[in-house]
C-alpha cells in the first residue's frame, strides 16, 4: 500500500443530516481505503481459488500497519460524527460505575476475593483475615500498565496458601509470562516464566508447579504463527525456566493441547491431551510412589473425560463417552480404563455439569438453556435438589473437600450476578453480596419461545424487553448467537446491554445447533457438513422475530464473536436482506485457511479442513464468509470488530472480509471495520475500551436504523 494514500473521509455534515432525514440515505458515498489486490492462487483438489487479500494476513508488515490506519480513521470518523454517540457512551460509563464484588475463597490464613469499584480497567484481588474483617489489596492488575492493557489471566495458590502463582497477558495475547510470589511479604520468588499459553499453573506442595508452552513460532508472527505441539514442563521454584523438566508431550509424542492438573490430595497427577477442541485421552500419574510411570485412563480421542475428584485409590472420572449429555463413574486408579467404570451418576435427558466440594457432588443440569442444581453424596445418592433464586443461571458450587460453607453465582437476563452462601450440610442458602446497579429488573421481561428451523428442528430462543413494549414490528431487535464447539449461551445479566434495553430495545438470544444446550448429539448436528444447520437456525430466529412482530428487516441487527463472527458473516452472505446491521466480531472467515494460523487447526472437529477431501473443501468454500461475498449486493450495515492482538482468530480474518466486502458491496450503508489496538480475542479487555466498544456498536445500529435512542432525545 502506499503510504501517501489520500483518505476520504465523509463529512460530519452529511452524517448529521443523515440521521435527521431517512431519505438522505441515498446520498451518502463511501470513498474506502485502497486495498490492493495480489494474483495468489490456492488450488484445491483442482479448483483454483484466487486470495486477492493474501497479503493482509501479514500483521507485521507496514503495509498492513498502513491499511489498518486508514481504516480505523474512515472508521471513527464516521462513528465520532453521530451526533448521539457521547450520550450513549456516558449513559454506559454511568451504568459500569458500580461495585462489583466476587466470591470469597480460603487460601492458607486468609479469604481471597476480587473486586471493582465501578471504572477500574481491571479487576483487584484483595484479602482479609476473617469474612467481616478489613480487606487489603492483594494484586492491583491495574498498575500493570497505565491504560489496562496488561492484566491478569491465571492464577493460583499452593495448597498451603504460602506461595501465588499468577499469568499475565500484555495486549489481551493469548501468551502469558507466569509470576510466583510469597502471600506473606509480597516478593518475587525466582525469575519470570515466559511462553505460557492454553495453560494454568497446578502446584506440587511448595516445590514446583506443572505448566504448558509452545515454542515460539520460527515462521511468520508470534501472533500468527502455526503453534502445533504443546508441552507440558514441571517448574521447580528457585531453578531457570531452561532446566524445567519436560514432562507430556513434545516432538516425541505430539499433541496440539496438553494440560494437567493434581487431584486435591496432591496424590494423583491427571493429564490431558488433544489435537482438537473436542474430545481427550487422559493419563494418571501417582505421585505417591517415586518412579511411577504416567498410565493412559483413555488413550483415544472420542470422547471427553476428566477426573472429578478421588477419594484414595477410587477416581470419579466426568465424561460423556457412551453418555452425550455425560455421566460421572468411578473406578479404581490402579486398573482405571473405562472397561473398569462403573456409574455413580447416570446420564440423564438434561446435559450436566459437576463439581465438588465439602465431600458432596453438586452437578448442575442444562434444562432449555437453564440451570437446575443437585446435591449427591461422593456415591451418587441424591441428597437434595438445591433451591435457586429464580430461573437463570448458576455457577460456581464447587470448593474443597474441608469446606461447610461454599458460595455460588446467580444470574438471568434482568437479574445481575449476586452471590450466595451455601451450607452444605443443611442446603440453607443466604444472600451475601448483591451489586446495586441503576437498573430496575421489575421494568423488564423475559421469555423462551420455541421456534422451527428449516429442517423442521425445535430450536429455543430467549427474548428480553422493557414490559409493555408494543409489538409493533418496528422495534430495533439486538439479536446473538454462537452455535459451535459445545459452548452453551445461557442466561446471564449484560451491564451494557441495559443501554440498548433502556431505549426500547429487544435482545434476543437463540441457543443454535453447534452448541451444547442439548449435549453432544445437539453440538455435532452442527459440525463439519451439517454446519448450515447452525446458519439456518440463526436465520429461523430473525424470521421468527419478523413474522411475529418483534422486529422487522429495517430494524434487526445481527452480532456473534469469533465463532459467532462466522454465524454472522455466514448469514449476512446468504440473507442480507435479513438484517439493517450486522456485527462480525473477531471471526473466523477465511474457512479454507482457518487452520493455518495459532492453534487454528483445532477447530477442525467442529469445522473440518479444505485439504480433507473434495466434498468437505466444496462444503466449506460454499459457506466462508471470505468467498461468498457478491458484487453489487446490498449487504446490511456493517461494522467488523478486530484486534491487532487476537492470537486467537488471527485479526487477518476480518482484514480480509472487511477489504472484500467494501470492494463488492452495492449498497449505499456503510461496511467500515473497527480495529482495536492492543487488545486482543476479549480477555482481559480494560472497562474503558469495553464502554467505548458498546458504545459505537449501539450508536451504529440505531444510526442506521434511523433511530435516535428514547431517553437521550431530550439531551439532544
Amino acid at each position: 500500500m502506499n503510504k501517501h494514500i489520500i483518505l476520504f473521509i465523509i463529512s460530519c455534515g452529511v452524517l448529521f443530516s443523515c440521521a435527521q432525514e431517512s431519505n438522505s440515505e441515498e446520498e451518502m458515498t463511501f470513498d474506502y481505503p485502497a486495498s490492493k489486490k495480489v494474483d495468489t492462487v490456492d488450488t484445491y483438489f483442482g479448483t483454483e481459488v484466487p486470495d486477492p487479500y493474501r497479503w493482509l494476513e501479514d500483521d507485521r508488515s507496514d503495509e498492513t500497519a498502513g491499511w489498518v490506519d486508514a481504516q480505523n480513521k474512515v472508521t471513527f470518523s464516521y462513528l465520532e460524527s453521530i451526533p448521539f454517540r457521547d450520550k450513549v457512551r456516558d449513559r454506559l460509563e454511568q451504568l459500569f460505575n458500580y461495585e462489583r464484588v466476587y466470591e470469597p475463597f480460603q487460601r492458607g490464613d486468609y479469604f481471597y476475593f476480587y473486586k471493582n469499584d465501578g471504572l477500574q480497567n481491571q479487576n483487584v484481588l484483595f484479602r482479609k483475615k476473617t469474612l467481616d474483617g478489613t480487606p487489603e489489596i492483594f494484586i492491583d492488575p491495574n498498575k500493570f500498565s497505565e491504560d489496562g492493557t496488561i492484566s491478569l489471566a491465571g492464577s493460583s495458590f499452593s495448597k498451603d496458601g504460602s506461595l501465588f502463582g499468577y499469568l499475565i497477558s500484555e495486549g489481551g495475547s493469548d501468551w502469558r509470562k507466569g509470576i510466583i510470589i510469597n502471600t506473606s511479604n509480597r516478593e518475587m520468588v525466582g525469575d519470570t516464566l515466559y511462553d505460557i499459553k492454553f495453560s494454568g499453573i497446578s502446584w506440587k506442595g511448595n516445590e514446583g508447579f506443572y505448566y504448558s508452552s509452545y515454542d515460539k513460532p520460527k515462521d511468520g508472527s508470534v501472533l500468527s504463527g502455526k503453534t502445533q505441539i504443546h508441552k507440558l514442563y514441571f517448574h521447580k521454584l528457585g531453578t531457570p525456566q531452561s532446566e524445567d523438566e519436560l514432562i507430556f508431550g513434545g516432538e516425541a509424542f505430539p499433541r496440539r493441547y496438553v494440560g494437567a492438573y493434581l487431584t486435591e490430595d496432591e496424590r494423583f497427577l491427571i493429564i490431558s491431551a488433544a489435537n482438537s477442541t473436542s474430545g481427550n485421552e487422559l493419563y494418571l500419574k501417582d505421585l505417591s510412589v517415586p518412579g511411577s510411570k504416567i498410565i493412559p485412563i483413555s488413550s483415544n480421542f472420542d470422547s471427553e473425560l476428566g477426573v472429578l475428584a478421588n477419594e484414595g485409590d477410587r477416581l470419579l472420572i466426568f465424561t460423556n463417552m457412551n453418555a452425550p449429555n455425560n455421566r460421572i463413574v468411578e473406578v479404581n486408579a490402579a486398573a482405571p480404563g473405562p472397561e473398569n467404570w462403573k456409574d455413580v451418576i447416570p446420564e440423564t435427558e438434561h446435559v450436566m455439569t459437576a463439581s465438588t466440594a465439602g465431600g458432596n457432588i453438586f452437578a448442575t443440569y442444562l434444562v432449555d438453556a437453564k440451570s437446575e442444581v443437585s446435591q449427591f453424596d461422593m456415591n451418587g445418592n441424591l441428597i437434595r435438589k438445591v433451591e435457586l433464586p429464580d430461573i437463570g443461571t448458576a455457577g460456581g458450587f464447587g470448593g474443597r473437600e474441608e469446606d461447610k460453607i461454599l458460595y455460588f453465582t446467580f444470574t438471568s437476563f434482568t437479574y445481575p450476578s449476586s452471590i450466595y452462601s451455601y451450607d452444605i450440610a443443611t442446603g440453607e442458602s443466604s444472600l451475601y453480596e448483591q451489586p446495586q446497579i441503576d437498573f430496575q429488573p421489575s421494568d423488564y421481561e423475559t421469555k423462551q419461545v420455541f421456534y422451527t428451523s428449516k429442517d423442521g428442528t425445535r430450536v429455543p430462543m430467549f427474548i428480553v424487553h422493557k414490559k409493555g413494549l408494543e409489538l409493533d414490528g418496528k422495534n430495533p431487535t439486538y439479536l446473538y448467537a454462537y452455535g459451535g464447539f459445545n459452548v452453551s449461551l445461557r442466561p446471564s445479566f449484560s451491564t451494557s446491554r441495559i443501554v440498548w434495553l433502556e431505549n426500547g430495545g429487544i435482545y434476543a438470544q437463540p441457543n443454535l445447533r453447534g452448541g451444547g444446550e442439548y449435549g453432544e448429539e445437539w453440538h455435532i448436528a452442527g459440525t463439519k457438513m451439517q454446519k448450515q444447520n447452525v446458519f439456518d437456525d440463526f436465520i429461523a430466529a430473525g424470521e421468527y422475530l419478523i413474522e411475529n412482530k418483534y422486529t422487522d428487516p429495517e430494524h434487526l441487527a445481527i452480532a456473534g464473536g469469533s465463532n459467532g463472527g462466522l454465524l454472522v458473516g455466514a448469514t449476512m452472505t446468504q440473507r442480507p436482506d435479513l438484517a439493517r446491521v450486522a456485527f462480525p466480531a473477531v471471526g473466523v472467515m477465511d474457512m479454507l485457511r482457518y487452520h493455518k494460523f495459532t492453534a487454528g487447526a483445532g477447530w477442525a472437529y467442529d469445522y473440518g479442513t479444505s485439504e480433507d477431501s473434495p466434498e468437505m473443501f466444496q462444503y466449506l468454500l460454499g459457506y466462508s464468509p471470505v468467498h461468498n461475498i457478491k458484487e453489487g449486493v446490498d449487504y446490511p450495515a456493517t461494522l467488523v470488530t478486530t484486534a491487532d492482538h487476537d492470537d486467537r482468530v488471527v485479526p487477518a480474518h476480518s482484514f480480509k472480509f472487511a477489504a472484500n466486502l467494501q470492494e463488492k458491496h452495492g449498497g449505499q450503508t456503510p461496511v467500515l471495520i473497527r480495529i482495536e489496538t492492543d487488545a486482543g480475542h476479549g480477555a482481559g479487555t480494560p472497562i474503558s475500551k469495553t464502554i467505548e466498544q458498546e458504545a459505537d456498536k449501539y450508536s451504529f445500529a440505531w444510526y442506521n436504523m434511523g433511530i435516535v435512542p428514547e431517553k437521550l432525545k431530550e439531551d439532544m
